[in-house]
Parts: C-alpha cells; sequence; structure tokens
C-alpha cells in the first residue's frame, strides 16, 4: 500500500468516525482499532465487517442475557 493510498484510507476512517459522531452513534474503542488496522491494509473490508458483526452480536447476547435475569 503506498502512503497515498494509506492516507486516503485514514481519512476516510476519520470521516466515518466523524460522521457516527454527529449522528450521535458514538464509536466504540474496538471499531476505532479496527478501522485503524483497516486503514494500514491489515484487514480487508471483509473482515473489518465480519469482525464488526461478532462484536455486536457477541454484545447483543450479552444484553439479551442480563434481561433474563
Amino acid at each position: 500500500m503506498t502512503s497515498q493510498e494509506l492516507n486516503r484510507c485514514v481519512i476516510a476512517m476519520k470521516t466515518a468516525d466523524a460522521i457516527n459522531a454527529i449522528d450521535g452513534d458514538p464509536v466504540s474503542a474496538y471499531a476505532k482499532k479496527l478501522s485503524a488496522s483497516w486503514a494500514r491494509g491489515e484487514l480487508t473490508d471483509e473482515q473489518m465487517k465480519a469482525a464488526l458483526i461478532a462484536y455486536h452480536r457477541r454484545i447483543a447476547e450479552q444484553a439479551r442475557h442480563n434481561a433474563e435475569e
């Protein structure tokens, strides 16, 4: 990945985080970590998406479990 491509990915990541913050949806530290890995080319789009889906499924399962107690 060239430095120009890396820079574009970092800008895209920061823009997405800012848009989510404006919409009132805070970006988790985990999501920021994944985004940084994606921007450096360490994760593909699909890997990042799969990791985020798994993360949010775990959170939802914990919430369901806590609601049942």
